[in-house]
């Protein structure tokens, strides 16, 4: 398995949802309908990314996985473990609820999934924000005082964002995307969400949106004061670093190359602007170049076994998604 692996996005209806995957990265989207989500890698019962060129074209994720885990995930993983991320594009053209994902420690009780998420701001509008975690000092008893009087925006920490910032959100984080963000979101494989607080919004079928108020504040973390995003800079470097998970901000100027060696363990390419030329290892450990073109939005998945060069065609920003394979 030495040839990256490229998906069909699994495009999602959302009442928050617009059409700039569209004018962003030249996609087709379903017709008139908002998409707020594309699902771009997936290993789940309900969803499964299928590739779409090269030796394996039209199997699932999870058949990869099945028939060429050593060479995929590494000589140690279980066949029938899933794929442990899932990566989405997230276009917010209005505000989404006010949520909150079980902490791991609750997660079984709960009877839901762990999900700890980073986000990438790729395009953002002038004034938009993010909200993250609670302001400093805000209590339980507080908060729930918030909720009953439609107030509860006040207990919620803001904080303004522009394209290139990130920050890393741990289960059990309160947390909102603000409109007039595209945000590409690299998280944990969890579907699990509480909604909090859905600012009186109804959904796409005109009534309002369920609410698991009860669930959410077991999962709060009432000591989660005021987190900082990390900025954006014209440099390379570690953006995020949890137990599950390390993502690198890679920047290349043109003709710069971005390489990564075989049997070291699997990594996720993410083409936050610009375009990059993928070359390949051969046995002899030359170089070939394998002419397959990333450019902006794309996302592959480059297996354990094989060894891969990157060519900057133009300044291109990449994020590399690494160590989450135990």
């Amino acid at each position: 398995m030495k040839e990256i692996l490229r998906f069909a996005p699994i495009y999602q209806d959302r009442v928050w949802g617009g059409r700039v995957l569209e004018s962003a990265f030249g996609r087709t989207l379903p017709a008139d309908r908002p998409i707020g989500e594309s699902w771009e890698m997936v290993d789940r019962p309900e969803a499964q990314s299928v590739v779409t060129a090269g030796a394996l074209k039209g199997q699932t994720l999870r058949q990869v996985i099945e028939q060429h885990a050593a060479a995929v995930m590494g000589p140690k993983w279980p066949k029938e473990k899933p794929f442990p991320m899932l990566v989405k594009w997230l276009d917010c053209r209005e505000r989404l609820s006010l949520q909150v994902h079980p902490p791991a420690k609750l997660a079984a009780e709960l009877k839901g999934e762990p999900k700890t998420e980073n986000w990438y701001i790729a395009h953002s509008t002038a004034d938009a924000h993010l909200l993250v975690g609670l302001k400093k000092g805000v209590t339980k008893k507080q908060f729930e005082e918030a909720m009953a009087n439609n107030t509860l925006e006040t207990c919620i920490h803001h904080f303004r964002v522009a394209a290139g910032d990130s920050i890393l959100v741990h289960s059990g984080q309160v947390h909102a995307i603000d409109a007039g963000n595209l945000i590409l979101e690299i998280q944990q494989n969890s579907d699990t969400t509480y909604r909090v607080y859905d600012w009186g919004r109804v959904g796409l079928d005109g009534k309002p949106r369920q609410l698991h108020i009860e669930q959410s504040l077991k999962s709060i973390d009432w000591t989660d004061f005021e987190p900082a995003p990390v900025r954006g800079a014209p440099t390379s470097g570690v953006i995020a670093d949890c137990d599950l998970f390390t993502i690198s901000r890679v920047v290349l100027g043109a003709g710069e190359r971005y390489t990564v060696a075989a049997n070291e363990q699997p990594r996720i390419l993410s083409v936050v602007s610009g375009k990059v030329r993928a070359g390949g290892e051969a046995a002899s450990g030359t170089r070939t170049p394998f002419g397959q073109a990333l450019g902006p939005g794309e996302n592959a998945l480059l297996p354990y076994a094989g060894g891969f060069t990157f060519t900057a065609e133009t300044t291109s920003i990449l994020l590399v998604t690494e160590n989450f394979a135990g």
